[in-house]
């Protein structure tokens, strides 16, 4: 009786405990939740411990109250997974923006929100990869909804991939024009160097990104042109990319500083510096693979090393990461009419891992019509040019010609011949071994491997690229850099003078339009280009008499016969007026014009920080299938499974 007694009167004190003061805003269907205090905590999810803030508050954003909580949501095992989901395209972008909501910053025991614009950037860049792979856009990154604007106090949760930290020590101000610190930089230092260059600089100069590394670091260019970011008509477009193995450091360090001694001379009048800018669109790429470098600066300069930094932090060699459209210029070779240019990338590339460096360079192809490239290595003293893939897949060392091996060779020589050191007929010297061969050689010759940059570029693109291994040490010390940029100043000078070289033109209508895809063809040279967006052309040539065609789907082939003088320094005009044809000629020709770009190429989705998806075999949803691909990585959630993310039919 009296146990009965106390249970009852235990039952009516608690029916008559007063009810938990609702806050404001915290009134739901006219009851009231219990008020959770907030309270900074160390941030203890795995996913989240690389964010630029320490503490974290419980409840979230999404009113999850603990680790645990959140560890087991499907919005924490989405975050984890979109690195995989999206083959590290938008990460480590994504995974940050989806911790500011799912692990806040916090300050004094308050959320801090993320910042709406950040969102909406991130959203339109990476839409399309959530797009290729049938994925709704998360709705925990709804940008209104958990985001906020900067006039109520928000945070970038990308703050530490913008490469503004860590800067360059502060110099004195009364440092001359041409002051150039011969020194290692680190990522941060290298982008805010380039952004002061450009700065100083800003009526010849701008910088960009042509998108990310795999660890989110912008992969940064400073352009040089006396109308920035725009393509000049008739003004060919030139590239150096360096980096492109992270633990070859040397022609990172070279481009910064070319990039401040072509702002510098500019501004004080050198007239080569001068007319090379006025008539020129300079792109320069100092670090095409900045994760790896990171990898090899652990090190330390003196480190020279093959293995550590070599390769993205996906474990990739960019310059094996390219497609093989070597193999098909070679089957193509013996084929009558068959062109071995602007040859499609096989659909087959795509199902395997393709970093998402290799798309940045890929598109940024795409968007510039590029004339002439070199890309800057380490551990030899000698320039290549392609192919760099042997003709018989089992000789790792035979000579492999393009039809271009003059115009390669008259390259490469423009390089080796300006530079000391390659120049010196010595044999006991750091690249000895090439002095019989001028300090040039052909590629596949050298060594024979496959997925180049350079033949990529060749084959693909209107671009002729050759390699250039700038010293045999791969990352040497500080006091040994201001004696190598002296050596491959002028070198770097006169190969980019070279792009001038051979002929250019205008390819129009009789009524004065530009023909776009036109083609340039050599009599002789089984290699054509194609004229830009405006109509414009060039065509690099060594000296010599060439007849030249211009064609285009519908139009009548027009033909000249073009002379060229060995002393002549700059591109001769040669322009092209094409009239209707009744009816196209070569039905080959016209399917690989038409072709050249395949329209359902993952490549066009890339943007450039956007990733195709997977192969739509493996990635779409198929008819009859109701579930896409992806869905398996959330069997593990039973009932808490993310419907959220599934596309409304």
């Amino acid at each position: 009786m009296v146990l009965r007694f106390l249970l009852l009167l235990g039952g009516l004190l608690r029916a008559t405990k007063p009810a938990p003061r609702c806050e404001t805003g915290q009134e739901t269907l006219g009851q009231c939740q219990t008020v959770q205090k907030a309270k900074c905590v160390d941030i203890a999810l795995s996913s989240c411990t690389d964010v630029a803030y320490t503490q974290m508050v419980y409840p979230n954003f999404l009113d999850q109250k603990s680790r645990e909580v959140i560890e087991y949501s499907s919005e924490y095992l989405l975050i984890s997974v979109l690195h995989n989901l999206l083959q590290g395209e938008c990460n480590p972008d994504l995974r940050l923006l989806g911790c500011s909501v799912l692990a806040p910053q916090c300050q004094k025991d308050k959320a801090i929100k993320p910042c709406r614009h950040v969102c909406e950037n991130l959203k339109k860049n990476c839409l399309p990869a959530f797009d290729a792979i049938d994925m709704a856009w998360p709705y925990f990154l709804d940008c209104d909804r958990f985001f906020a604007g900067e006039e109520e106090g928000c945070f970038d949760p990308l703050e530490k991939l913008r490469g503004e930290v860590d800067a360059e020590e502060d110099l004195p101000s009364d440092l001359p024009a041409t002051f150039i610190q011969f020194k290692h930089h680190s990522y941060s230092q290298m982008v805010s160097t380039l952004k002061k260059t450009a700065s100083k600089c800003s009526h010849i100069a701008t910088t960009y990104s042509i998108g990310r590394s795999f660890e989110g670091k912008d992969l940064f260019v400073i352009e040089f042109s006396t109308k920035p970011g725009h393509h000049e008509l008739l003004k060919p477009e030139f590239k150096y990319i360096g980096n492109m193995h992270g633990n070859e450091v040397v022609g990172k360090e070279l481009l910064i500083y070319l990039a401040q001694y072509l702002c510098s001379e500019y501004l004080l009048g050198n007239p080569r510096i001068q007319a090379l800018i006025n008539n020129t669109r300079i792109h320069l790429l100092p670090s095409l693979n900045p994760d790896g470098y990171e990898l090899a600066a652990e090190e330390g300069a003196g480190y020279n090393g093959w293995v550590i930094g070599r390769q993205t932090a996906q474990n990739l060699d960019l310059n094996r990461n390219f497609p093989d459209l070597t193999s098909e210029a070679y089957r193509r070779a013996g084929i009558r009419g068959a062109r071995l240019d602007h040859i499609p990338i096989p659909q087959s590339y795509w199902w395997g891992k393709v970093a998402p460096e290799t798309k940045a360079v890929m598109k940024w192809l795409r968007s510039i019509p590029f004339v002439l490239s070199a890309s800057l290595h380490g551990g030899e003293l000698v320039v290549t040019y392609p192919y760099d893939y042997s003709r018989h897949p089992m000789e790792e060392k035979m000579f492999s010609p393009t039809p271009d091996e003059k115009v390669f060779k008259m390259l490469a020589k423009a390089y080796a011949d300006a530079h000391p050191v390659i120049s010196d007929r010595s044999e006991l010297r750091c690249g000895g071994n090439f002095v019989k061969r001028g300090g040039i050689i052909n590629g596949a010759e050298w060594y024979s491997f496959t997925g180049g940059m350079a033949d990529f570029n060749y084959l693909h693109t209107n671009c002729f690229e050759v390699t250039v291994e700038v010293g045999c040490e791969k990352f040497p010390l500080e006091e040994e850099l201001f004696a190598i940029w002296h050596e491959n100043k002028g070198a770097l000078l006169n190969y980019m003078e070279m792009v001038h070289r051979g002929i250019k033109g205008i390819v129009s209508d009789k009524f004065g339009n530009p023909i776009k895809n036109a083609r340039i063809s050599v009599r002789g040279i089984q290699h054509d280009v194609t004229t830009a967006a405006d109509g414009d052309y060039w065509r690099l040539l060594p000296p010599g008499t060439f007849i030249i065609s211009a064609q285009a789907p519908g139009y009548s082939r027009v033909m000249k016969r073009v002379t060229i003088p060995t002393r002549m320094k700059q591109a001769g005009r040669v322009d092209f007026v094409l009239r209707p044809a009744e009816a196209w000629p070569n039905k080959l020709l016209r399917r690989s014009m038409e072709d050249a770009y395949d329209p359902h190429d993952p490549l066009e989705l890339f943007d450039p920080h956007a990733q195709h998806g997977q192969p739509q075999a493996r990635g779409g949803s198929s008819p009859g299938r109701e579930k896409p691909w992806w869905w398996s990585y959330f069997s593990s959630l039973d009932l808490h499974k993310p419907l959220w993310l599934l596309k409304q039919r």
